[in-house]
């Protein structure tokens, strides 16, 4: 899987991507600027217009670990769509990013009332899910287990 398949643009069909696109905020964040941290509420997320996001995991007693870089077109955040709504990685802007905003609460009060919606936003970040605990365990793997360990994926 790609990236450029769990971008919304290939995940959603015009209907669903214009329907989430009316309740669309344009937002900016400047380089440095941490979008969410870990443990805090999510009650947002975003479509990166330009620029770039990097996720990242704490580890005890290390710098956090990057699990992945977003770009254009990239979905930034997941954990608004299931109880308890609590952030699972952090981020930061590593540029100047520019982004569409969506109010969590607002996207699922969408989903409840409209079952095909519900469906198609669901998939898409589910797939979105799946791509980055295959990320988070590619990377961890890359920085902390021991070579020639038998990890394999």
């Amino acid at each position: 899987m790609t990236n450029s398949s769990i971008r919304m643009t290939a995940a959603l069909s015009a209907e669903h991507r214009a329907r989430l696109l009316e309740i669309a905020e344009d937002v900016k964040f400047p380089e440095g600027a941490r979008v969410f941290e870990e443990g805090r509420r999510a009650d947002h997320f975003w479509i990166i217009r330009s620029g770039t996001i990097t996720l990242h995991m704490p580890v005890p007693g290390r710098r956090p670990a990057v699990i992945e870089n977003l770009g254009f077109g990239e979905l930034v955040g997941w954990s608004w769509l299931f109880p308890p709504y609590v952030w699972q990685l952090g981020a930061e802007a590593m540029t100047p990013v520019r982004a569409q905003q969506f109010d969590a609460l607002t996207v699922r009060m969408m989903m409840d009332a409209d079952p095909a919606l519900g469906s198609a936003i669901g998939q898409w970040v589910g797939r979105v899910i799946a791509h980055r605990l295959h990320a988070a365990r590619v990377r961890l793997l890359d920085l902390y287990a021991p070579y020639g360990s038998g990890f394999t994926l």
